[in-house]
């Protein structure tokens, strides 16, 4: 009987670790499948406009408000949301070509720093106008003037913001950008710009990479080719933008007397820029590699970035998003209509 019981004993661990495990594995497949979910979404005629990341932030948020938070599963829930989140970052530096960014757009480089800067600023400043939340105007700031979602992932955790926040931040950039970009295109034909005016004009004021290219591709391939060149600058300054924040934060820790709380380096970041240097001078010329690999690198990246904003929106609770997000999101449509305006008048 003692042995038996001895045999139950030792049996429970292994019970519970396997029981772990599995639990581990469904909160991931969880958040995919919500992914999934936001990729048929997006296919419906309407919602193909707003895309597969903000319809799978959608629905995870309204799955919330139903259902509540999936506690069980919540361990792979948060593998999704804070280590796959790492890992798209780090895919993201393949689609930046570092090559093409210095010999052909060091000019749209300029350009773009002064429209990051401008952005941040300018949402900071009406966030504290219109007495809204600092952190999610922050992040509103950094996506409008970056690259839309991943520059918001990448920000946030140094900047230490709540998963929440993180996902409101991203639902509204995705969506309001995917307005502006329909409205480029729909203003396209009446505007008195050249094709390259339009393409820099796009490039350098919508937020995320398929935003550009949804709005540029109308102007033709020169107005697409020198609007991803122009957005590929902004993304190139991601990365000391960054650096910048950390430096900011841990001034204003030290400031507080926390200097015991510095800003975990974001190694993720490293990982960036090593992809971008392959991708812009090993792989395709060093070591081959076919389009249709590179596409499906590109594709697994959305994926991943989907699933980990999904384990975001599943923190989003409705009451907070009709109480913290109304005056951000003011806050951040108003710089991007100045933001498009300024760069309008740049670009005749």
């Amino acid at each position: 009987m003692s042995s038996e019981h001895a045999r139950v004993l030792q049996a429970e661990p292994q019970k519970k670790g396997s029981s772990g495990f599995g639990l581990w594995i469904g909160g991931v497949a969880f958040t995919f499948f919500i992914a999934l979910l936001g990729y048929f979404l997006a296919k419906i005629p309407g919602f193909d406009h707003i895309g597969q990341l903000a319809c799978s932030i959608i629905i995870a948020i309204i799955y919330r408000q139903f259902f509540g938070y999936p506690e069980i599963i919540r361990k792979g829930i948060t593998f999704s949301s804070k280590r796959l989140l790492r890992v798209a970052i780090i895919l993201y530096g393949l689609k930046l070509n570092i090559d093409v960014v210095l010999h052909d757009g060091l000019g749209l480089l300029l350009r773009d720093a002064c429209v990051i800067a401008f952005a941040i600023f300018l949402t900071i400043w009406l966030a504290k106008i219109l007495k809204a939340d600092k952190m999610i105007s922050l992040l509103l700031g950094v996506g409008t003037g970056v690259c839309g979602a991943a520059a918001i992932a990448a920000v946030a955790p140094i900047v230490k913001s709540k998963d929440e926040d993180t996902a409101i931040g991203v639902g509204i950039i995705a969506l309001i950008g995917t307005i502006f970009a329909i409205v480029y295109t729909i203003l396209r034909p009446f505007l008195p710009l050249s094709p390259v005016e339009y393409g820099a004009w796009t490039g350098t004021s919508l937020h995320e990479i398929a935003q550009v290219a949804l709005a540029a591709a109308p102007g033709g391939q020169d107005a697409l080719a020198i609007g991803l060149l122009a957005k590929l600058g902004r993304v190139f300054l991601l990365v000391p933008l960054c650096f910048i924040f950390m430096y900011w934060m841990n001034r204003k820790n030290k400031g507080k007397g926390q200097s015991d709380t510095k800003i975990e380096f974001p190694w993720f970041l490293v990982g960036f820029i090593i992809l971008s240097i392959l991708g812009s001078y090993v792989f395709g010329h060093s070591i081959p590699v076919s389009t249709g690999v590179m596409n499906g690198v590109s594709t697994a990246t959305t994926w991943l970035l989907t699933a980990a904003m999904v384990g975001l929106g599943l923190n989003v609770s409705l009451k907070d998003l009709r109480t913290k997000a109304l005056k951000p999101l003011i806050a951040m449509v108003i710089t991007s209509i100045v933001l498009s305006v300024v760069t309008y008048l740049i670009a005749l």
